[in-house]
């Protein structure tokens, strides 16, 4: 009897035909993975859901809940904190719509609170939401005065004085809750007594100092709300990540249960993992190999698929990078259908809003078959069900890999995802090590909100808001912190609590905080032409990437910065067109302070430890768009310290010579696997390579050994090192095996080689490093002395 032939998948014959149009002798394609589809698995309406609303959402077409999203709102309905970490598309909105709707068609005076971490992803809600609650006053009437209502920075007077006073339901963002709603909490009195939800939506973006902050911001919200007599139940909503419920409790600081088990539909994907190939005829620094870049791989990828007719989404790390990636791709298709170019757009932050819904509209009617784009589409906007999606360039985390896959797959039809990686050996890792994308996202969210740098001026707020008791400044982990703002004179200690003082109450706490860009002062980029401000950077940040010379791009517009004052925070800028990229190059020394944790593997030694970093830039890089090296100019900037938080490991001489390094390799072996561990790093903690820096030497004053350090780039740390010290093993396993991976011979940016190094990524030895992480990797698995 005759076995029937299986049927090629959708999503394998769309890569098969973009593998037909692959330059004759390349194999780009690493692997091949191919997900099975997962049906729906649905359950009846809550018992305790009110009836109108269900009537109202069975007539919107959502005929029964899938399992996930009952289970959550059924936990929330009960007053237990919960997040929600599913797939794109897997319909999050509903389990706090559920409990929300039916508190408020129950108790006239509850309210709600919406919190996004984008502009756009809280409109899409606000707007998906007035559709429901518009559709639900026909059947409850008494609903009329709800009203769901946006509150941020482009809310006008009128409406935001209106929503103090009557809305039950608020759309906006953890900088209003700070500035807005916390910082003048008599006012929202009403609104915070009857506050009976609070949601946290895509919780995983909060991350890093960001994420930190917001964390305080939450523990001050649930504070005021206390003094006010209530006790909000937070809703999380999160892309699926490692251990989403501790992520949660460290946000929220109260505990929190995690629903993982997705019960929504998706068709078939075949995932393809994609390596460009390294060009003969281009190098980079000290002769190194270059690939073809990513942006350019993805273009003739997209326009292979819209040849044959597939609704493809690609999305790219910058703004700039959409509009090239668009642009290569109509040149393309130019040469096969000249309607198809026009089938073709960029799709970024900065369109104004009627543009982006344009895009977004013919993008799901078909009237476009080709989109690039940042991450803008990754959150909140509700597209999916496309043909294809190509990544061009791993996004950084793992579960922004997952919410932008999520975009493709038809109802009942396959799709095809396609990962093309970057010249970086993060990208190098991924494409030749599928478990990591595939299996169990590894990566955490780190939030550190204990962070004294971040810590004092948002207690400094919290004081201003309400006087700090004893257990709350235990709670908050904020006794020497407090003690130090004492010895500033900003607060005073009475019987009674922490106050603040007028000094205090003078340095306008809340608007001296920025919780997005970083800590410390903020500098202004400003067109020296015309004055217009383009937008801010951190200070720390400043030398790095406003540099004279530096390319900013600001909304799809280039600039090239041409002086940068750090005493009056201030960065002049012109607007120019250049061919090439830029890239700081510093010099860093480090001097440990303390040590936090230290374990002895005999002739190895790791630790965390707090560190003085003393750095400069010295200079920059000037790329061509292809990746070669153009030239390199030298800068004589400031130098600036950090006090900061690093994971370090020692080797001590004896034993690497053992393994065959001499002493003369030492520091290009060393350096190689410094580099190689900070471009790694973000695989086991959600971070940019440019949150962290690192120094390595053949002999370091403080340990007199060969040591490594990796420390976070800001003060008093982010938690990135941390994660790094407590997954130690997997991280350097992971280094070691990118390097190992990467076909150059002797290094290239997409293993050992750095974009920001100031020594000229010289020396580097690439067996040398791989030789020192199998030693460290060895000490790790024999185990502590």
């Amino acid at each position: 009897m005759t076995q029937p032939v299986p049927q090629q998948s959708y999503g394998r014959a769309l890569l098969d035909r973009v593998l037909a149009g692959t330059p004759s002798g390349e194999d780009p394609l690493t692997h091949i993975a191919e997900l099975p589809g997962r049906a729906s698995q649905f359950v009846d309406w809550p018992s305790w859901l009110k009836p109108e609303v269900s009537r109202t959402l069975i007539s919107r077409g959502i005929t029964r809940p899938w399992s996930h999203q009952a289970h959550a709102a059924t936990l929330a309905i009960g007053g237990q904190h919960v997040v929600l970490s599913t797939g794109t598309a897997s319909g999050k909105s509903l389990a706090y719509q559920m409990p929300i709707l039916s508190t408020l068609l129950h108790e006239p005076r509850a309210t709600a609170l919406y919190l996004a971490p984008t502009k756009a992803l809280g409109a899409d809600q606000l707007r998906s939401t007035i559709s429901i609650t518009d559709e639900l006053r026909t059947e409850a009437p008494e609903l009329g005065e709800v009203f769901p209502c946006s509150y941020d920075g482009d809310t006008p007077i009128e409406t935001r004085q209106w929503a103090r006073a009557n809305a039950r339901w608020i759309f906006t963002n953890p900088d209003m809750v700070h500035i807005g709603i916390l910082g003048a909490h008599e006012r929202w009195a009403r609104f915070l007594r009857n506050l009976k939800f609070v949601v946290v939506d895509e919780c995983h973006y909060y991350r890093g100092v960001f994420g930190s902050n917001v964390a305080l911001i939450l523990r001050r919200l649930r504070r005021i709300c206390a003094r006010y007599g209530a006790t909000p139940t937070f809703i999380l909503a999160s892309a699926t990540t490692a251990d989403p419920g501790a992520a949660a409790t460290r946000l929220v600081g109260a505990p929190c249960a995690q629903v993982t088990e997705d019960g929504s539909p998706h068709g078939p994907r075949t995932v393809a993992l994609w390596e460009p190939p390294l060009l003969k005829t281009i190098t980079g620094e000290n002769g190194a190999p270059v690939r073809r870049s990513a942006g350019a791989e993805a273009s003739r990828i997209m326009a292979d698929l819209m040849i044959e007719g597939a609704r493809t989404l690609t999305f790219v790390r910058s703004r700039r990078g959409a509009e090239v990636t668009a642009l290569g791709t109509q040149r393309l298709l130019a040469d096969v259908d000249r309607d198809l170019p026009a089938r073709v757009a960029a799709y970024r932050a900065g369109y104004l809003a009627d543009d982006r819904r344009k895009l977004e509209s013919d993008l799901s009617d078909g009237t476009l078959l080709g989109v690039a784009t940042t991450n803008a589409l990754e959150l909140g906007v509700d597209i999916a069900g496309l043909d294809a999606v190509i990544v061009a360039g791993f996004p950084g985390t793992v579960a922004s890999f997952w919410q932008q896959a999520g975009r493709s797959g038809r109802r009942g039809e396959g799709s095809l995802v396609v990962l093309v990686g970057r010249d970086d050996p993060l990208d190098t890792y991924l494409v030749h090590h599928p478990a990591a994308l595939l299996d169990k996202p590894i990566e955490a969210t780190v939030t550190d909100p204990t962070n004294p740098y971040i810590l004092r001026p948002q207690i400094l707020c919290a004081a201003a808001e309400l006087p700090i008791t004893a257990e709350e400044a235990v709670e908050l982990q904020a006794e020497s912190v407090l003690t130090a703002l004492a010895a500033d004179g900003l607060v005073r200690k009475r019987p009674h609590g922490w106050f603040i003082t007028p000094e205090g109450q003078n340095r306008t706490p809340h608007a001296a905080v920025n919780i997005r860009g970083g800590i410390g002062v903020q500098v202004a980029i400003v067109d020296g032409g015309s004055g217009r401000m383009l937008g801010t950077v951190d200070g720390g940040r400043a030398p790095a990437t406003a540099h004279p010379g530096a390319v900013h791009i600001h909304q799809g517009e280039s600039f090239v910065v041409d002086e940068l004052d750090l005493e009056d925070g201030i960065a002049l800028v012109h607007p120019e067109q250049p061919d090439w990229s830029t890239s700081a190059r510093e010099r860093t020394d480090i001097v440990v302070t303390a040590v936090h944790s230290q374990q002895d593997f005999g002739e190895v030694t790791t630790a965390l430890v707090q560190v003085n970093v003393t750095h400069q830039v010295v200079g920059y890089l000037r790329r061509l768009h292809s990746g070669e090296v153009l030239d390199s100019i030298d800068l004589d900037m400031p130098e600036q310290t950090l006090d900061t938080r690093a994971v370090m490991y020692t080797i001590t001489p004896e034993l690497l010579e053992a393994r065959g390094i001499p002493a003369e390799r030492f520091p290009g072996s060393l350096h190689a696997a410094e580099h190689a561990a900070i471009g790694l790093l973000p695989l086991i903690a959600t971070c940019d390579r440019w949150d962290i820096g690192g120094v390595s030497t053949a002999l370091h004053p403080d340990t007199g050994l060969p040591t490594i350090f990796v420390y976070d780039g800001y003060d008093g740390g982010a938690g990135f090192a941390d994660r790094g010290h407590s997954a130690l093993r997997q991280w350097l396993a992971a280094t070691k095996d990118a390097i190992e991976s990467c076909e150059c011979q002797t290094g290239c940016p997409s293993c050992i080689q750095s974009p920001k190094c100031g020594n000229g990524n010289d020396p580097l030895d690439k067996p040398g490093a791989v030789v020192v992480l199998e030693t460290v990797l060895g000490a790790l698995r024999a185990g502590p002395r």
